[in-house]
């Protein structure tokens, strides 16, 4: 296909405001869902810095394909402005794993393509979490490290840093400097996913998915390439143990 200039000018602003912003509405937007040429070209450029363009109603959104890409967030960035100065690595551990088990449990299954609540409790998400850590103690100690090697996850960090958390029933009076309920870490991983437009929160410790996040799951979320088999292990383990049991 052949470009012209006004088309390459024109693919490259759309591009600049989306590494900018990471996100182009109205008439950006449209020109480009209807403009083939201009589409290719963005695509492009976006392509060249391990980063995909998704479209969500009448927008447009930048997303980093994988952490080379300079638009991936860093841990460093993390830390400092949602975890605080004293956090560490195990922190971000789980948060991730905080992060799948909500996305997860939407879904009821790795293996869903749509939705099956519309939303979700901040209670009902630590008890997801508690499920899915209970299934990772199942493991042994020699097991966890090897598997930690095939999914690079710290599954031992995450463990001990969920145990060291209050139970979700500490009152918010009881919150002091040298501890974190559960709940608090999980309204914590809450405003980090609205910070980028994947969660609502829709009051009374209450989050519902995002359109944005919808499509990813639907483009990314369930594809082995992408999830390194994290969600087959987390979600799988249980069904496994069960079917051992039959014989």
């Amino acid at each position: 296909m052949r470009f012209d200039s006004q088309e390459v000018e024109q693919a490259f602003e759309l591009y600049r405001e989306l590494a900018l912003k990471g996100v182009i509405s109205g008439d950006k937007a449209n020109t480009y869902k209807v403009n083939e040429a201009i589409y290719t070209l963005t695509n492009q450029f976006v392509d060249k810095l391990d980063a995909d363009c998704i479209t969500v109603g009448h927008e447009v959104h930048l997303i980093p394909r994988t952490k080379l890409s300079p638009f991936h967030i860093s841990n460093e960035y993390i830390k400092r402005q949602f975890l605080g100065s004293k956090s560490s690595n195990s922190d971000i551990y789980l948060m991730y794993l905080c992060s799948i088990v909500l996305i997860g449990s939407f879904y009821n299954s790795y293996q869903s393509t749509e939705p099956t609540i519309e939303f979700m409790t901040y209670e009902v998400w630590v008890q997801q979490v508690n499920d899915r850590i209970e299934s990772l103690k199942r493991h042994d100690q020699e097991q966890l490290e090897k598997l930690e090697k095939e999914y690079s996850y710290r599954w031992s960090a995450i463990i001990e840093k969920w145990e060291t958390l209050d139970e979700l029933k500490e009152s918010a009076s009881r919150q002091t400097g040298r501890t974190m309920s559960r709940l608090s870490f999980i309204d914590t991983v809450r405003r980090f996913l609205q910070e980028y437009d994947l969660v609502e929160f829709i009051g009374q410790n209450e989050v519902s998915l995002t359109e944005k996040t919808k499509v990813i799951v639907g483009r990314y979320f369930m594809e082995r390439e992408f999830n390194r088999g994290i969600l087959e292990f987390l979600y799988g383990f249980e069904e496994q143990e069960d079917t051992h049991a039959s014989y």
